[in-house]
Formats: C-alpha cells, sequence, structure tokens
C-alpha cells in the first residue's frame, strides 16, 4: 500500500507561488547565515578563494542545467495541456539524455580549463590567492556538475505538472547537506587537521555535490511512487509528436532560459574581473581588491539572498501558469498572471531592500566583520536584487510567450552596456572615494535597460497593460514611507551598540516593528488583499487562527 505522504499534489498559480517561495526564503535564509560562522572560520583570504570558485561553478550550472530542467517544465505543461501523455514521458526521457551529455561536457571544460580561468579572474595579482589555489578550488566544485543536472530536470518535470512542494522540499534537502559539509568539513580541515585553507575550501565547495546528491534521491523517490500521477507507468496512448520534434522543442526553449539564467552569473563574471582589473590599475593594495570584489560579486549578494529568492520562488509557479493560458490563448489571463507577479515583486522587495539598506551596518557587522568599506558597499549593492527580481519576472515571461529574439535582444543589450560601463564609471567614482558604485550602478543600468525593452515589446506585441502594477506601486509608497520613518526614529532612540550578539537583537525590533507597521498599513489600505487576493488570505488566516478568524 503506497503511503499518503509520497502521493503528488498540484498547486494553484498563488499557492504554487507561494509553497516555492517559503522553501526558496528558507534555503537563503540558510544561505545567509551560514556565511557567519563559515566566515569567521576562513577569514577574508578563504571567502576570496571560495567565491572564485563558486561564481564560476554557478556559470557552468546555469549553462548546464537552467536552460533544460527550465524548458522540461514549460513543455510538460504544454503537452499535458494538450493531453499528449506520450510525448510528455518521452520528452523528459529525451530531456536526462541530453542533460547528461551537457552536464558531462561542462564538467570536464572546468577540470581542464581550471588553471586558465583562475588567470583570468586574477591576473598578474600578487599577495592573494594563487593561480593554483584558484584552480584546485574550481575542480573541487566541479562535481557537483554530475549529479546537479539531474536533480534539477527532474523538478523541471514536476513543475510541468504544478507539483511545486516535492522541488521546494528537495531545496531545502539540498541546501542543509550542502551547508552541513561547508561548516563543518571547512572546521575541521582548517582548524582541527591544520590543513591548508584550499583544502578547506575545497572540501566546502563541494558540499554542493553532497547536496545534489540526497536531494536528487528524494526527488527519485518522490516520482518512483507517483508513476500513476505523473503519467509514467509506459501503458500511454502513442502520439504523433516525433522524438526529432521533440529534441528541437527543448533546445529551441531552453537556449533562452539559459541565457537568462546565466546572465546574471555572467553579470558577476565581469565584474569580478574589472573590478580586480581596475583597482589594481588604480594602485589599491591586492588584499583590498580582493575584499571589495568579492564583498559586490559575493558577500553582498548573500545577504540579499532571502529578496532574490522571491523571484526563483515566483518564475517555478509562474512559467507553467502563463504556459497554460498562453497555450488556451487566454490573454486576459496571461496579463493577469504577469501583473500579479510584479505586484507581489513590488510589494515585498522593495520594502526588504530599503530596510537593509537603513540597517546595513549592524548586518555587515554579524555577518561578516566591523569593516565601514563593508557596510558602505552593501549599503549601494542592496538596490541590484530588486531589480533583478524584477528583469527575471520580465524575461521568464517573454520565454514563456516563445519570444525568444526579445530574451536575447534585450539580455544580451544589457550586458554589454553593463561591460561598456563598468570601467569608466569606476574611474569616475573613484575621484569620490567610492569606486565600488560605479560598478553597482553600470550593473543597475544593465538590467533596467533589459527591463524597459521587455516590457515594451510585451505591451507592443502582447497588449499587456501595466496600469494596476503602476497603481500598486504607487500606493505602496505609503506604507513604505511610514516605515522608514519608523525605522529611522527607532535607530535614534536604541542605542547602538558595536556587539554581534546586541546587534541581533538590535536588528530584530526595529526589523519587526517595521515590517508590522508596513504591513498593518497595507492591509488598512486594502493593498494586501489587492495583491494576494482575499480568497487565498483567508485560506492563511484559517490556518494560522484554526478557523477562527477570517476577511471579510
Amino acid at each position: 500500500m503506497k503511503v499518503e505522504w509520497f502521493k503528488v499534489k498540484k498547486s494553484s498559480f498563488v499557492e504554487g507561488t507561494v509553497i516555492a517561495t517559503i522553501a526558496i526564503v528558507f534555503t537563503k535564509i540558510l544561505g545567509m547565515l551560514y556565511v557567519i560562522p563559515f566566515y569567521a572560520t576562513v577569514g577574508k583570504a578563504g571567502g576570496a578563494l571560495y567565491a572564485y570558485a563558486y561564481n564560476i561553478y554557478i556559470i557552468f550550472l546555469d549553462i548546464s542545467t537552467a536552460g533544460i530542467p527550465t524548458a522540461m517544465s514549460k513543455i510538460i505543461n504544454e503537452y499535458d495541456t494538450l493531453n499528449y501523455k506520450d510525448a510528455k514521458c518521452r520528452a523528459f526521457k529525451i530531456g536526462k539524455r541530453i542533460i547528461f551529455i551537457i552536464s558531462l561536457i561542462a564538467f570536464l571544460v572546468l577540470m581542464i580549463f581550471a588553471p586558465f580561468i583562475a588567470k583570468t579572474l586574477i591576473g598578474d595579482m600578487k599577495g592573494g590567492n594563487s593561480i593554483s589555489d584558484v584552480a584546485f578550488t574550481i575542480r573541487a566544485v566541479a562535481f557537483a556538475l554530475l549529479v546537479i543536472p539531474f536533480l534539477s530536470v527532474s523538478k523541471g518535470y514536476l513543475q510541468g505538472h504544478k507539483v511545486i512542494n516535492v522541488s521546494s522540499v528537495s531545496q531545502v534537502i539540498e541546501q542543509i547537506i550542502r551547508i552541513a559539509v561547508i561548516l563543518v568539513g571547512s572546521y575541521v580541515v582548517y582548524k582541527v587537521l591544520g590543513l591548508p585553507l584550499k583544502y578547506a575550501i575545497g572540501l566546502a565547495v563541494s558540499g554542493a555535490f553532497f547536496g545534489g546528491l540526497f536531494a536528487y534521491l528524494y526527488v527519485f523517490i518522490k516520482i518512483r511512487r507517483s508513476k500513476k500521477e505523473l503519467d509514467l507507468t509506459g501503458n500511454l496512448k502513442k502520439d504523433n509528436i516525433a522524438n526529432k520534434e521533440i529534441v528541437k522543442k527543448i533546445f529551441t526553449y531552453a537556449i533562452p532560459f539559459i541565457i537568462i539564467s546565466a546572465c546574471m552569473s555572467i553579470y558577476n563574471f565581469v565584474n569580478m574581473v574589472f573590478i580586480n582589473r581596475t583597482l589594481a590599475y588604480l594602485n589599491f593594495d591586492t588584499k583590498t581588491v580582493e575584499y571589495i570584489t568579492t564583498s559586490i560579486t559575493t558577500w553582498a549578494p548573500k545577504i540579499s539572498m532571502i529578496i532574490t529568492s522571491l523571484a526563483m520562488g515566483m518564475t517555478v509557479s509562474l512559467i507553467p501558469n502563463i504556459v497554460e493560458a498562453f497555450t488556451l490563448k487566454k490573454w486576459d489571463l496571461v496579463n493577469e498572471r504577469f501583473n500579479k507577479a510584479l505586484q507581489i515583486i513590488i510589494f515585498i522587495s522593495l520594502p526588504a531592500c530599503i530596510g537593509i539598506m537603513l540597517l546595513a551596518k549592524p548586518v555587515w557587522t554579524i555577518f561578516y566583520s566591523r569593516d565601514t568599506l563593508g557596510f558602505q558597499i552593501l549599503t549601494v549593492c542592496i538596490v541590484i536584487p530588486l531589480i533583478q527580481n524584477v528583469f527575471m519576472i520580465t524575461q521568464s515571461t517573454l520565454q514563456s510567450l516563445n519570444k525568444f529574439k526579445a530574451v536575447y535582444l534585450s539580455t544580451i543589450i544589457g550586458l554589454i552596456v553593463n561591460a561598456s560601463l563598468d570601467i569608466p564609471l569606476m574611474l569616475l567614482f573613484n575621484k569620490f572615494g567610492l569606486a565600488y558604485v560605479g560598478a553597482t550602478i553600470a550593473t543597475i543600468v544593465g538590467y533596467g535597460l533589459s527591463i524597459v525593452i521587455a516590457l515594451t515589446l510585451l505591451k507592443k506585441e502582447h497588449g499587456l497593460k501595466y496600469g494596476e502594477t503602476f497603481k500598486t506601486a504607487l500606493k505602496s509608497l505609503v506604507p513604505l514611507v511610514v516605515m522608514v520613518l519608523v525605522v529611522v526614529l527607532l535607530k535614534i532612540f536604541i542605542p547602538y551598540v558595536d556587539r554581534k550578539i546586541y546587534l541581533v537583537g538590535y536588528i530584530a525590533i526595529i526589523s519587526i516593528v517595521g515590517a508590522i507597521t508596513y504591513l498593518l498599513i497595507s492591509f488598512k489600505m486594502g493593498i494586501i488583499n489587492s495583491v494576494f487576493g482575499k480568497e487565498y488570505i483567508n485560506k492563511i488566516l484559517k490556518k494560522l487562527t484554526f478557523g477562527k478568524f477570517s476577511i471579510k
């Protein structure tokens, strides 16, 4: 008899969004918190070495996993909507074969060209991490590419059926195992055994392999126990969809997904190379160069993970729902779901960014160190997650509507503009002692241009309208301004004591009061009901209050 726990369950758009977002936010919170003991163990040099390897790994991971699984989600939902069950199952099998070839090639490239990549990253800088150390850690993380792609394509199959909870749970499993390996492994190797730093970082980055392995086993079991619900029994009526057509469709859908996913990692890579080169040209010492570079590309983004995770959770549910509406030619529904996604992004991301900006000093102190340069970088860089979220939503919608040329155009133009502005803006702002601001502004301009192009094309070709989203954004400014005033007043009246334990409570009190202020005013103004829907809000309230409270 099949255990009920193993059965898969479909989710609605808003419910799927919330489930995926909660899981992603939880994993990103873990991803934020582990850096505190990890950074304390390996220090700035170890942090820089970890950042070099992990940022390269993410680019290759995006290339080998982001395209096929997300395309799989789209294809599976399309075939499922049209009742092509046999083609749907064959697409899953073909996708796994393709992902094996791509991931193996990516693994070999990293293993063979690790020294060349390391040389590209750090150039001729002396006094910091060596090329051999960077190459070693890149090779250590490469093994994850042999596991994560299979996990991703399996999750894509489930997401195409609107089964969001399984992939969400697998993310939690993956993150917990990964962090355990990072923290325990690096501490034992570096602090207990006293081995060189590169071995501690090498084991830390291999946590991605172990986390992916355990998560894949969980997803594999869920799929195996739910073959009937997922139409994987093998006894299906044959259809006239050829394998060649499926392969063509996979690559047609996958390429733009690869571009959009890899784009964010390439932004980081471009920034890392140009910041290193430019700061070295400006005669910054090597340790300061590595600190600024990795703070902008890795450590500030670690803190903002909880904000960017919102768009990640959103796209997991948004893509199959947009595809379904597009397949059935329900343009009003496409418009509604796209604008709903934008509204949720703005409503949650904007106050989160502003809140972290106002608390940048204590936040950076808790996570890393008492460093003026660090919290100044965080204050500026925290704007990027908001614009990245909107970028992800607009590009994912273009992909779902098969507007691949628009994806290529908007994404590549934004990336070129960012790369073109990096050096001149850094040289300009260096005159004010703020070289790092130039790189951040270049990134914001690049993403912003991509968003404008995408929104313009969506409006012109599909008649999408943004009036309701614009109104929601304007209304949200009222609770946002009040929240800012409350936070500023609390910072004035609550004494600042430069001790990490004290600062945890300091941030918690101000954050909770600020969040409550924002949510209460938003509720009174009807913004929450408008964004999430009264029906879903009541569903949540009834669960939290055991059916005793609901909105009338």
